[in-house]
């Protein structure tokens, strides 16, 4: 939310000579984030002036609209004589005010303005747009002074358009919608800075009358438990906004569109209700407020239309819905040029409705944020009675005496708070009356019941005086937030400042490291990161379309997936069950950036719903849940086991002046499982890799690994069909891998080093090509016996000499003894009785025998 300080002082007494820097620190002390303080008179320097359109030629024969302007710049240009001026924007008439920068000024971005010729004609200086002088984000025209403006041309237009101003810009919690208002902010600041606060809506407002401004039927007052309305007729439909309200709306980043719009536009920013301006003329019959019906369809004023469903909220006319209730008026009863009766709504809006409407529909309108984050129910004939004052005082007409409310706001139930609770969770003395003094410095109303007797005074140790009063508080209407003892205790806390908090660290037990999970987790990273792969975090958040992206079988486990009960985006709903899905989107995200070798890694949890869970039993927060109630909890919560996996792409091995380079590959992926296996301790004679069918990988090119005879990932060239339908390169392959399938790490001994020189023997068997060099491996080991060091496969050959479905399989064999050097006869000995066992298990012959 961006807001002017003079905005704000117009409500709470800030010190005149108050400094920027003090201002944000007050701000963050409240808990509310300062994205920046802006001082507006220096962000534009050079002169910047009022000017006055005299003349407008169109210029043709270019690809956009260009306009060569003669303007009126006093004597500001040092020659009493009009500007020429080349300008793109087209919301502007002879005859207009605007805002000129002329040659020498700087813009803010260091953006230097001089006399150029462009478009065939000379330009000296530039006609501004809000955007372009830092004050919104409106871009679509430059600005056109109201009629009321009485700077001439020539005058310096920084306090015509604002510029002599601080701005604030915030980012507002979800908990503190209070805040997105000038009312909410600046009894924020009283409280922070000690000075006093005029609260906007302490006006007397007219209350409901016999009767009603408009017939209006609410039929659920749980999603509007209170719907007000007032009527104004026979305005000017051509009244403008004057001009200190269209610069404060535009320093908010509001764009002007009519009087009546821009009224309650700023009444929403001042106060924090938004409201919905009809044209009465367009509406036909009485407005009934309701569900919406499936299917039914309305098209905003964002020329959108758009399909409803049934917790969809609408105003509706005889002719259907016009206003998507809450979040967006409708194109059919929207205010226009020639509207002069108008008529006002102010309501109040379940919160939870909102939300799910505004994500539903992707249109979070100012209104919309506002809503979901709470908004006060008792503000809506203070609104309306501030918007009729407005429309009149500008715009003439007559405001209707009928006043409709329909009100079914439930009262705020007291919240019981022991007074020492915020002593006890905080480690802080608060004395009884300085929690009662706080909270109603905040709006609470507070009354202190009867004492608790024989009670703990906690676990800080910590009790302040009179600890045993239980208070009964009452929070306001504007602060839905506080429903609960913790809210009122963040609130003592926060008002009585964070700073007074001791920070206080807990000692840490002694002899305690890592857990064993902890230590191989890192161990897999750095043994990953060693070997070139770089660690991604994704999101573990998918599409319910991926299981079909990945081509995973019907029965596959992997397929049925929990949803998140309120996504992030309805795009993503579902918890992974794999990693692979978002890993991929990462390195396709790289690849389209011109990343062309690529090599990936996750360490994170997946989820497998539990079949047959049920629903997770309802828990409060008035006490702690039993351990009936956890065990209950518990068994809802899916299956989270932590994997491993990489995805890897392009070169593993650099191509450059010292020769041809080498592509990533299956055997990549696999060996990237072994790595991680070694990492997490496994021995290599523990581990098998055997070729195996498992989406989404290629068939032919796909790898098992095995502990112990257990299934623990799988590695391998991923699917041609995966590959084209996640738009990733050819080849690309990846690994997947559950950590937590793994056996704990057995105690390694140190290994016995041999002084002795080793015996160094190649061998190459033929073996039929569907016998997995692994197996081989495995035989040439059990064969050789204890004198076997070291076996590596080290190159795979295959021939018409050989014969078809044939290949050659070549080891380097080490032999050593710890005791003595190796004769010869010993060494080929072993070698034999090495060959000889996979000759028996697998037909192997020596090649060239």
């Amino acid at each position: 939310m961006r807001v002017s300080v003079s905005w704000l002082r117009e409500h709470v007494d800030l010190p005149a000579d108050l400094p920027t820097g003090d201002l944000e620190q007050a701000l963050v002390d409240l808990g509310i984030e300062v994205d920046s303080v802006v001082d507006l008179r220096e962000t534009v320097t050079g002169p910047l002036v009022v000017g006055e359109v005299l003349e407008i030629e169109e210029l043709t024969g270019f690809k956009k609209p260009i306009r060569f302007c003669r303007v009126d710049v006093g004597a500001a240009n040092g020659t009493g004589e009009p500007q020429e001026i080349v300008c793109g924007a087209r919301n502007f008439a002879q005859g207009d005010r605007v805002v000129v920068i002329l040659p020498g000024g700087v813009l803010p971005g260091d953006f230097h303005i001089g006399a150029r010729k462009t478009y065939g004609r000379n330009s000296n200086g530039m006609i501004c747009s809000a955007k372009e002088l830092g004050l919104g984000d409106d871009h679509s025209g430059i600005i056109v002074l109201p009629e009321d403006t009485k700077a001439l041309p020539g005058d310096d237009a920084r306090p015509v358009v604002g510029l002599d101003d601080v701005v604030v810009e915030l980012e507002i919690t979800p908990d503190r919608g209070y805040a997105l208002s000038v009312r909410g902010l600046a009894r924020e600041l009283s409280h922070a800075l000690g000075v006093p606060f005029r609260d906007p809506a302490e006006l007397p407002a007219p209350g409901a009358t016999a009767e009603p401004a408009y017939p209006v039927d609410v039929r659920d007052t749980v999603g509007c438990d209170r719907f007000a309305a007032r009527m104004v007729r026979g305005i000017d439909p051509t009244a403008q906004t004057p001009g200190w309200m269209s610069r404060r709306l535009t320093v908010a980043g509001v764009r002007s569109i009519s009087l009546p719009v821009d009224i309650t536009n700023y009444l929403m920013l001042e106060l924090g209700q938004p409201m919905h301006a009809f044209d009465a003329d367009r509406i036909s019959g009485p407005l009934v407020v309701r569900r919406a019906e499936a299917g039914e369809k309305l098209t905003t004023l964002d020329g959108v239309t758009r399909t409803l469903v049934a917790e969809d909220m609408v105003i509706c006319d005889d002719t259907g819905p016009i206003s998507l209730a809450a979040v967006m008026g409708g194109e059919t009863s929207e205010v226009v040029a020639s509207t002069t009766d108008v008529l006002f709504e102010a309501a109040h809006w379940d919160p939870a409705m909102v939300g799910r409407t505004a994500r539903r529909h992707k249109l979070f309108s100012e209104a919309a944020k506002r809503w979901e984050r709470g908004v006060d129910p008792a503000l809506p004939l203070v609104a309306l009675e501030k918007a009729v004052r407005l429309l009149t005082e500008h715009a003439g007409g007559t405001a209707g005496a009928e006043v409709l409310d329909l009100d079914h706001v439930r009262p705020r139930t007291p919240v019981p708070l022991p007074a020492d609770l915020p002593s006890r969770r905080v480690g802080v003395a608060y004395s009884t009356e300085r929690v009662v003094e706080l909270l109603e410095q905040v709006g609470c109303t507070v009354t202190r019941g009867a004492d608790r007797l024989g009670e703990d005074p906690g676990e800080t140790g910590v009790a302040a005086a009179g600890g045993g009063a239980v208070l009964s508080v009452t929070p306001p209407s504007w602060r839905p937030d506080l429903t609960d003892p913790a809210d009122l205790v963040e609130e003592v806390v926060r008002l009585d400042g964070y700073d007074r908090v001791p920070s206080v660290l807990p000692t840490a037990p002694p002899g305690r490291g890592l857990t064993a999970p902890q230590q191989r987790r890192r161990a897999v990273a750095r043994s990953l990161a060693e070997r070139g792969y770089v660690e991604v975090l994704a999101h573990p958040f998918v599409a319910a379309e991926l299981a079909d992206q990945l081509g995973l079988p019907a029965d596959d486990p992997r397929r049925p997936a929990v949803r998140v009960a309120n996504p992030l985006s309805e795009e993503e709903p579902l918890l992974r069950t794999t990693l692979l899905g978002p890993l991929l989107g990462i390195l396709k995200r790289n690849v389209g950036r011109g990343q062309r070798d690529v090599a990936i890694y996750e360490i994170g949890t997946v989820f497998h719903p539990r079949p047959g869970a049920g629903a997770p039993p309802a828990m409060g927060v008035d006490r702690r849940p039993t351990d009936e109630e956890f065990a209950r909890a518990d068994a809802v919560v899916p299956d989270q086991p932590r994997h491993v996996a990489v995805a890897l792409t392009g070169e593993m091995d650099p191509a450059g002046w010292w020769g041809a380079g080498r592509a990533a590959g299956w055997a990549d992926a696999v060996e990237a499982g072994r790595t991680v296996l070694a990492a997490a301790g496994i021995p290599a004679d523990r581990v098998t890799v055997r070729a195996a069918e498992r989406a989404p990988w290629h068939p032919g090119r796909c790898a098992e690994l095995l502990v112990d005879d257990t299934v623990v990932g799988y590695a391998g060239e991923l699917h041609p069909t995966v590959v084209a339908t996640l738009e990733l390169p050819r080849r690309t392959s990846a690994m997947e891998l559950n950590l937590d399938a793994l056996p704990a790490a057995p105690v390694v001994a140190g290994p016995a080093v041999s002084t002795f020189p080793p015996a160094l023997i190649d061998v190459a068997l033929v073996v039929d090509e569907s016998v997995p060099a692994a197996e081989v491996q495995r035989a040439l080991v059990e064969g050789a016996g204890p004198l076997l060091e070291d076996v590596r496969l080290f190159d795979v050959y295959a021939s018409e000499q050989l014969g078809a479905g044939r290949r050659s399989l070549a080891y380097k064999l080490t032999f050593r003894a710890p005791d003595r050097t190796l004769a010869g006869e010993e060494a080929v000995a072993a070698r034999d009785a090495a060959v000889a066992e996979a000759a028996r298990r697998f037909g192997a012959t020596l090649r060239g025998a």
